[in-house]
């Protein structure tokens, strides 16, 4: 451990990617080295220095090549560990005047800092340097002489030199990375176990019909053209360690540039990317020229929609590889699932006979393909699972010739959505309901001239959704899935119903939004999901009003309340009005259209506050008469004067928002609410009272102290008429002899 034997094969230890230590052995084994143990995302294995200095230039799989000086168990303190560090012979690594840095992987119960850790390994090479009357070397984090590895996992303590110095899957060529790059020695490892290799040799085209910065189509040129994938790295770690021996080195790099040059003038495979990303191509174009095969590598600026097979590719086998985008967004879907389904579509109507290769951190969005792997590899991206699926696509059954049907080579029929087969039983169920109650509302819809509108409220017990209409847009949320169901059961059935939306409806999978409603508690209704700022107006009447679709849980408009904010708007001419947890304002905006002579809007929320505003401005409302004010609604009732004429409240159904002095459960506190509300209604005045609580009952004494009338029934326009228990309302008056209580004369 204290001495480097210069005849002795070296202990090395390759790092990778999690799910390629199989390959990574493979690889290893090529080059020339003997794999030992394989651990988790790392191979052990003994090779000679050249051996060595080979991998760091040809591994297109490993990340870091480690020159192992010990390896101990039981250590755990930092007294250990610097123990063992000092046993190693670090003047035969670091020479004079050089500078170091150290990695620490790991931690103990006793070093819980990789920081810390890092120090204590310091420490440890300077006294063994300074015992053998050497000056204490420099540290240098960002560009060292040497950098220094440690991994102390589970007691178990590795240290080494690391010969690859800056990760060996930054091959240099990328600067223009693009959105979710692929790193480059990840995507050598899906191009392997695509085949890739062999089919290159065998003269195999290649294209990726999403490439983005073109990291795919790269990897497989510089496979393709035998180049080594760090030929243009200009330093590698061990070019500042003690033991280099340039001479090897340099001849390792003349021969790995003879054999690029010649494999770059053989290299004849079609390498094809395309992209609607002019950013994205332009990244491409600029990686592959420092990549060095700009030449090897054709790029088309077109979507997937127009993806077509050059007239000159006539190859009856070839790979079909990409990296779509995998959907970690709830609200991405929507267009993924088309986009995957495209995928599929075009694969089989364009390349008959290929393979496909599909990685995705999403298989489910994979299942939409309508082809069927036949095999399936787990790997990680990053912190993401992920799965590279490889498909292959059947050779296609010559059609029936319909006239006029076009002959010119190289032109394919666009795939009819109708005909696909991914499309379930259960999922035109869902599309021809959707259909049916459209038909159902047709009338209706255009007597009111209502555009905002609920289509379907989980209908089929299959499709637990509820699809509203917005203009030209769609909102879905779908309803948490009880614990009895599978939850890829559900993921699929949702995937489904995205897939149908766009053609039953009529719009463009973008403009369709996707949540998931669960139970919310205190203000989570009210917290951004996206910071888009996408909203855009809508009509309810005469209201003009903004809608979010995206940001938050909520849209700006409770479609369900609409006949009451028509009630509302109504009965307020003339009529001082009051709306408490007002939210955006719309009920306000429809009572002051409705003649309102003033208003207070009430809510904790400046977000909703400054929404209200924005919605009054919208329809030119005056602020001086129609003013917002940010108050937990208990509190503003017990300190208010003003009295009003009509009182709109409609409490959330529990709250524990920080804002509020109390949490707010309607049941429980709704009477104290109420008798605070009529406090401020003025004589002859109403209160309408509003919740969402679907058990909600309301307090009898509140009906022997004042005249109610319950009018849910009457709130439900035929879009909600489904599910008439999502609200209740009620109007309160004073009874006309409230006062009666002194006894007659």
């Amino acid at each position: 451990m204290t001495e480097l034997s210069q005849t002795a094969p070296l202990n090395l230890l390759a790092t990778c990617p999690k799910g390629i230590e199989g390959l990574l052995a493979d690889e290893l084994t090529a080059l020339g080295a003997e794999p030992g143990k394989t651990t988790v995302a790392g191979v052990y294995f003994s090779a000679d220095q050249a051996t060595a200095y080979r991998v760091c230039l040809w591994s297109r799989l490993a990340n870091r090549v480690i020159l192992l000086l010990a390896r101990e168990s039981l250590v755990e303190t930092a007294e250990q560990v610097r123990n063992v560090v000092a046993r190693i012979a670090w003047s035969q690594h670091l020479a004079p005047g050089k500078t170091l840095a150290v990695d620490f992987h790991g931690r103990s119960d006793h070093i819980r800092h990789t920081r810390f850790g890092a120090q204590t390994v310091k420490d440890g090479v300077v006294d063994a340097l300074q015992l053998g009357g050497r000056e204490r070397p420099n540290v240098d984090t960002k560009a060292p002489d040497l950098r220094i590895y440690a991994h102390l996992h589970r007691a178990n303590l590795s240290l080494g030199i690391d010969l690859s110095g800056d990760s060996l899957h930054r091959r240099g060529y990328r600067r223009d990375v693009g959105h979710a790059p692929l790193k480059e020695n990840l995507a050598a490892a899906l191009l392997v176990r695509a085949g890739w290799t062999e089919r290159a040799k065998a003269g195999e085209p290649l294209i990726d019909p999403l490439c983005g910065a073109g990291t795919l189509l790269i990897e497989a040129a510089l496979m393709a053209s035998d180049q080594a994938p760090n030929l243009n790295r200009e330093r590698f770690g061990f070019h500042g360690w003690a033991g280099h021996q340039d001479a090897v080195w340099s001849e390792l790099k003349r021969e790995a540039e003879a054999r690029a040059s010649i494999g770059r003038k053989r290299c004849k495979t079609e390498l094809i990317g395309f992209d609607q990303s002019p950013a994205a191509l332009t990244a491409a174009k600029s990686n592959a020229m420092r990549a060095g095969i700009p030449a090897l590598i054709t790029l088309h600026g077109q979507s997937l929609a127009q993806l077509h097979r050059p007239e000159t590719l006539t190859a009856e086998q070839g790979l079909l590889i990409t990296n779509p985008p995998y959907g970690e967004r709830l609200g991405e879907l929507p267009e993924l699932v088309r986009l995957y389904a495209q995928l599929g579509e075009k694969a089989k109507a364009l390349f008959p006979g290929w393979t496909l290769a599909l990685f995705t951190g999403n298989p489910d969005l994979g299942h939409r393909l309508g082809l069927r792997a036949h095999k399936q590899h787990a790997l990680k991206n990053g912190a993401l699972d992920a799965k590279l699926l490889l498909m292959e696509i059947a050779s296609a059954r010559p059609a029936p010739k319909q006239s006029g049907e076009p002959t010119d080579a190289g032109v394919v029929p666009q795939a009819s959505r109708t005909t696909t087969s991914t499309v379930s039983e259960n999922a035109k169920m869902f599309a021809n309901r959707l259909a049916k109650n459209q038909k159902r509302l047709k009338k209706w819809l255009k007597q009111s001239g209502e555009t905002c509108y609920r289509l379907y409220d989980a209908d089929m017990p299959e499709y637990a959704l509820a699809v509203d209409r917005y203009g030209d847009r769609v909102h879905v949320q779908e309803y948490a899935a009880p614990s009895s169901v599978n939850p890829s059961q559900a993921q699929k059935r949702l995937f489904d119903a995205l897939d149908v939306l766009p053609e039953a409806l009529g719009v463009d999978p973008s403009k369709i939004y996707v949540k998931r409603r669960e139970r919310q508690t205190g203000a989570a209704q009210y917290q951004k999901r996206d910071a888009s700022g996408e909203r855009f107006e809508v009509r309810e009447g005469s209201a003009r009003l903004w809608v979010n679709l995206r940001d938050y849980l909520d849209t700006g408009l409770f479609l369900d309340h609409r006949p009451v904010r028509r009630m509302l708007g109504e009965m307020a001419s003339g009529k001082r009005f009051l709306n408490l947890f007002c939210y955006t304002a719309t009920a306000t905006v429809q009572a002051a259209l409705g003649g309102a002579s003033d208003s207070v809007s009430v809510d904790m929320s400046n977000t909703y506050l400054e929404w209200a505003r924005d919605n009054f401005a919208l329809n030119q409302l005056e602020p001086r008469l129609h003013r917002v004010v940010r108050d937990d609604c208990f509190r503003w009732l017990e300190t208010a004067n003003a009295q009003f004429d009509l009182i709109f409240m409609d409490p959330p159904t529990f709250s524990n928002s920080k804002k509020m002095r109390d949490t707010l459960d309607v049941q429980r506190d709704h009477p104290r609410l109420v008798e605070l509300a009529m406090a401020r209604l003025a004589p002859g005045g109403t209160l309408v009272f509003s919740n969402n609580q679907r058990r909600f009952k309301l307090d009898e004494a509140l009906s022997e102290r004042y005249a109610v009338e319950e009018i849910t029934a009457r709130t439900f326009d035929p879009d909600f008429q489904r599910r008439t228990n999502l609200h209740h309302v009620f109007l309160l008056r004073h009874a006309p002899f409230a006062d009666k209580g002194q006894g007659d004369d």
